[in-house]
């Protein structure tokens, strides 16, 4: 039986490299697939007609409707829903067998059973609502997605407790993964004899950052560099905190990442402990691990439940420096130690991967293909 795979996703396929992209390069190299995203403006000041277009990238279809420009971000919201129901079932064509929906967003709810899917597959990812600006309908369409989904993946332990809390006790944990191997440098360090220690931060820079901890980190260690690399998204930049030594490198892709953790002496994870954190489960964490780096964290949940003997736990800004002085003594040439090379092999995403295919597709797809170093975002 033919397998297809379509994702709905709020996420754009070419921006940071995260679950979605880890997941659906491997799943999309073993059937047809489309990556659907949000609504895009084509280019500032567009006022054309809502239109579906598509590309073919990275082995996958990727498709999103063109908007005029609105000046504001719009995403699967009613005003563009019924385009995408009217267009996006012509653009895929029927299903000519197996048709598994995976979405990442409950707003696409009413398009994903459009779709007409053989399963439904709801991978949460994230606590959506609790974020910044989230349409107020998110609740209740995520009740709808729980109880329409044929099967529920929790990206983390918080999320995991939540979806059972909410009706699916059938739900499945599969944390996110790392790719080991794309984090091994051809030299074991991009520090430069003589420079100053750097500690720094590779993600998105939004509401989940705790910017006053940052500003206080910059203050208590003068003497050291703090880089920060990611873009910017739903907080004003004029909010980021300014010192000396801290620098803003903006998006960097995914094949750049080891070579901006190669300049590292220490890994930061400097997260506000609010509503939009409760529930996190971050995969920078394996990544920074797999780069060889020591972490030091504020006290996230899941990242307390899961790395405990791992990551070194702080809560204020003076005793991550503290830590910082303390861990950038390390010999960078080590790499990661033999438990966490372990803890690495467990939660590569191609067995990740694996694992949650033989969860939902009835077809018996054939093995995985490992992807490379060479993937970008």
């Amino acid at each position: 039986m033919q397998s297809e795979l379509i994702v709905l996703s709020h996420l754009r396929w070419d921006w940071v490299w995260q679950r979605p992209q880890h997941l659906v390069s491997r799943l999309g190299s073993r059937c047809s697939t489309w990556y659907v995203e949000e609504p895009l403006t084509p280019f500032p000041g567009f006022q054309g007609e809502n239109r579906m277009n598509h590309s073919r990238v990275d082995g996958l279809n990727r498709a999103w409707l063109e908007i005029p420009d609105k000046g504001r971000h719009v995403g699967f919201v009613d005003d563009v829903l019924p385009d995408y129901i009217d267009q996006l079932p012509e653009l895929v064509g029927p299903p000519a067998g197996e048709r598994v929906v995976w979405l990442y967003t409950p707003l696409a709810l009413e398009l994903a059973l459009a779709l007409k899917p053989t399963t439904l597959v709801y991978d949460v990812m994230d606590d959506l609502a609790a974020f910044k600006d989230a349409p107020p309908e998110l609740v209740v369409r995520q009740r709808q997605t729980l109880r329409r989904a044929d099967v529920v993946f929790a990206g983390g332990r918080s999320l995991y407790r939540s979806m059972v809390r909410q009706g699916r006790p059938d739900t499945l944990l599969f944390p996110s993964g790392v790719e080991p191997e794309h984090y091994r440098c051809p030299t074991p360090s991009g520090r430069v004899p003589g420079q100053r220690p750097v500690a720094g931060y590779v993600g998105v820079l939004d509401e989940r950052l705790d910017l006053g901890l940052i500003g206080g980190l910059a203050r208590a260690l003068p003497e050291w560099d703090i880089r920060m690399y990611g873009p910017v998204a739903k907080i004003d930049p004029a909010s980021l905190p300014q010192a000396p030594n801290i620098s803003y490198l903006g998006y960097t892709s995914y094949a750049d990442l080891p070579a901006a953790m190669a300049g590292l002496d220490v890994a930061l994870m400097p997260f506000a402990l609010n509503e939009a954190t409760r529930s996190i489960s971050p995969t920078k964490t394996l990544e920074y691990l797999a780069a060889g780096l020591p972490v030091v964290s504020t006290r996230v949940p899941d990242v307390v439940a899961d790395f405990p003997d791992t990551v070194h736990l702080r809560d204020d800004a003076i005793g991550f420096a503290s830590l910082c002085r303390q861990l950038g003594q390390r010999d960078p040439s080590r790499g990661p130690n033999a438990a966490t090379r372990e803890l690495l092999k467990k939660y590569h995403w191609d067995a990740i991967a694996a694992r949650m295919a033989g969860s939902v597709f009835a077809a018996r797809l054939p093995a995985p293909e490992p992807v490379g170093a060479e993937a970008s975002a």
